[in-house]
This record gives C-alpha cells, structure tokens and sequence, in this order.
C-alpha cells in the first residue's frame, strides 16, 4: 500500500515538473542508443553544407537533416 503511495507521488511529481518545464508529457521523444560513424550531415536550413554530424537522425537538430557515410550514401533522414 505504502509503495502505491509512493509511486503515485513520483507520477504526479514526474508530470508537474513537465508541466512547469513547458513540456507536453506525450511530446518526449525516444531515441535508439545508436550512433553511426558518418562523415557528415546536411539540414534543410543549412542547404547543401556539410555539417558535423549527429550520433543519429533521431538527435538531428531539425526535421529533414539527413546523415551521410563517406562515400555520399545516405544513412537517415530526420522525421
């Protein structure tokens, strides 16, 4: 009884700090533990440069960004 106490003050304790962060708790985004060794990566607001490259296209910096291997073939594409 005592450990359903708990766990709903961590829940509710979990959410208000969402809330007061200004994060939605259904917008948290979950990324694979992957990362690839690319050689660069190109966003749609950077336009064709050359960028250092993200660890994976789930942590790219904007939607679109696309990760390259060395010899131009592309990894992923950001959603």
């Amino acid at each position: 009884m005592a450990r359903d106490k708990s766990m709903g003050a961590i829940v509710l304790l979990l959410v208000c700090g969402s809330i007061l962060l200004g994060m939605s708790p259904t917008e948290a985004k979950v990324c694979a533990q992957i990362c690839y060794e690319a050689a660069y990566m190109t966003c749609p607001s950077s336009g064709s440069t050359h960028l250092s490259p993200s660890c994976n296209c789930c942590l790219a910096p904007e939607v679109g960004c696309k990760i390259y291997n060395s010899d131009g073939t592309r990894i992923c594409t950001s959603t």
